[in-house]
């Protein structure tokens, strides 16, 4: 029988026999200590995509060695819900199905399969429930994967305050029930109790108080990607430096799984063979992972699908987005704002020093692409820079000068009698508007997050290999300009590029575009002002 060829994986559950895959042993292994073997109950809520059925199926794998582990889900099981009996006798059938795979004692499973009394359902389950725990010859573990996709039904949330209850009675000696009960979904309980009430009635009694706070990260480290592509590259010998190739994978990922997956994956079998890559080893490069992700932003894939679905569900969370990214705007982040909480529940943003941020750069891309393209019908920046765009490529390459004085020509003649406010205000996204339909397609961009704020932005742009590094700012003196320049030398010595740009937006009274460029050591600073 011929070996099993590993691929990467971007759909439902990891297989490490099939699929390459980040090591989580060790995750798990902390996942049982803190949480299992004290017998608590708790939540794994994330993203969507972010790792979670695969995170179970591998803790399930390593409790059956001490434990029996039942692992259900209530999605496609609609007609459960149609009443307290045909729930009570849904979970009487899933979890059966889980005692004969875990070989359970015949005599537990007869007194399980016993028929459910129609008059009172729930209390029978429970009773249930308790037979099994105390008799059976292990603690038991149950495991509720998409939760949520049964959260808008009163009955999944009187199961889990049964479930509560029990546990309750069990801390006081009073009863037997599951050892740990685990949750998995990207609603956390208190938002499916949101999800069921009314506007008028919306309260945070959760009927899953009992939970203890998950806090382990099941986001990926560049050292745990460096080990997966170590497992991929002893197979391969593409001569790949891993270590630099992880470290910009995470980079553009923040360990976000199915997107660390995908871009390997389109590394793996979209690039390597092709013109530009024409064997892995040319793929496997700084250079193929730019052009995966370039390939990620612009096709239609579900995770961000739902990010936009949200977006336009949630318009205050749109707001306050397109106030980070293009006014570069610090906006404090808060569990009890509802609109903040929610988004960082979906992972798409993050709370970075009390502050919030989109969650990865690629996200961060995929948003600007998308809040700039609600924009661009009959967009006079991006008409102008479209029958401009054969000016910009000569021979293969980006021209980052000519680009930056049409750009300051255009400036001059369509914003210079608009609000100054305005202007400080969406100057950024003016540039970005403008040079998005000159690289869309071959070259990618994105923005430095470490350096953004309300007065500067680093613009970061990869065409055919190279990289060009643009700083937008506003001129708020000479002092700041000098501030400027002197973390924008730094920036280059990290990126390792010898030229830098600065795109500087003055409001001075009688002020002209004005263009020099500066030796400053190795670097050269060539700056233009508007």
């Amino acid at each position: 029988m011929s070996q099993t060829v590993k691929k990467f994986n971007t759909a439902v559950v990891c297989n490490p026999q099939k699929h390459y895959m980040v090591d989580i042993t060790d995750r798990v292994d902390r996942i049982i200590e803190n949480y299992i073997e004290p017998g608590n109950y708790f939540a794994i809520n994330r993203g969507r995509q972010y790792g979670k059925t695969t995170t179970l199926h591998i803790l399930a794998e390593k409790l059956r060695e001490k434990y029996y582990c039942l692992q259900i889900s209530f999605e496609g099981g609609e007609e459960m819900f149609q009443s307290d009996y045909a729930f009570a006798v849904g979970v009487i059938d899933l979890i059966e199905e889980q005692l004969e795979l875990e070989a359970m004692p015949e005599d537990l499973i007869k007194k399980w399969k016993q028929g459910i009394a129609e008059e009172l359902p729930f209390q029978t389950l429970g009773k249930r429930i308790t037979e099994l725990c105390r008799f059976s010859d292990r603690p038991i573990v149950l495991m509720i994967d998409e939760v949520d996709r049964a959260s808008n039904n009163q009955r999944m949330l009187s199961f889990l305050g049964m479930l509560r209850d029990k546990y309750i009675k069990r801390e006081n000696g009073r009863t037997w029930t599951f050892q740990s009960v685990v949750l998995a979904g990207v609603y956390d309980i208190k938002n499916l109790k949101l999800k069921i009430r009314s506007e008028e009635s919306h309260q945070y009694n959760s009927p899953w108080n009992v939970a203890v706070k998950f806090e382990e990260d099941l986001s990926f480290t560049a050292d745990e990607v460096a080990g997966m592509l170590s497992e991929y590259e002893e197979e391969h010998h593409t001569g790949m430096d891993i270590q630099k190739i992880s470290r910009l994978i995470y980079e553009y990922t923040s360990g976000y799984p199915v997107l660390v997956s995908d871009i390997c994956k389109h590394i793996d079998e979209n690039l390597a063979g092709t013109p530009a890559f024409p064997d892995p080893t040319a793929a496997w490069t700084p250079e193929g992972v730019v052009e995966a992700v370039k390939l990620m932003e612009h096709e239609n894939q579900p995770l961000f699908e739902d990010m936009i679905k949200q977006l336009k569900d949630f318009p205050q969370l749109k707001d306050i987005i397109k106030r980070i990214l293009f006014e570069g705007e610090s906006i404090a982040f808060n569990a009890y704002n509802d609109v903040l909480n929610l988004a960082k529940m979906f992972d798409y943003i993050k709370s970075v020093n009390g502050r919030v941020a989109v969650a990865n750069r690629i996200f961060e891309v995929v948003l600007y692409d998308y809040f700039l393209s609600e924009e661009e019908t009959g967009n006079v920046t991006k008409k102008d820079a479209e029958l401009n765009k054969s000016q910009f490529i000569v021979r293969g390459r980006l021209d980052m000068e000519a680009i930056l004085r049409k750009f300051a020509e255009h400036y001059a003649y369509v914003y210079t009698d608009n609000d100054q406010r305005f202007v400080e205000k969406y100057a950024r996204k003016i540039f970005l508007m403008y040079l998005r339909p000159v690289i869309n397609g071959t070259g990618n961009y994105y923005i430095e997050s470490q350096t953004r704020d309300e007065k500067k932005t680093d613009i970061i742009v990869d065409y055919h290999g190279e990289q060009f590094l643009i700083e937008t700012k506003i001129w708020y003196g000479q002092k700041y300009n000098e501030d400027g320049e002197n973390q924008l030398l730094g920036y280059l010595d990290r990126l390792q590029l010898k030229r830098g740009y600065m795109l500087t937006f003055s409001f001075n009274k009688n002020k002209k575009t004005r263009v020099q460029e500066r030796q400053c050591g190795e670097k050269v600073l060539w700056e233009i002002t508007v």
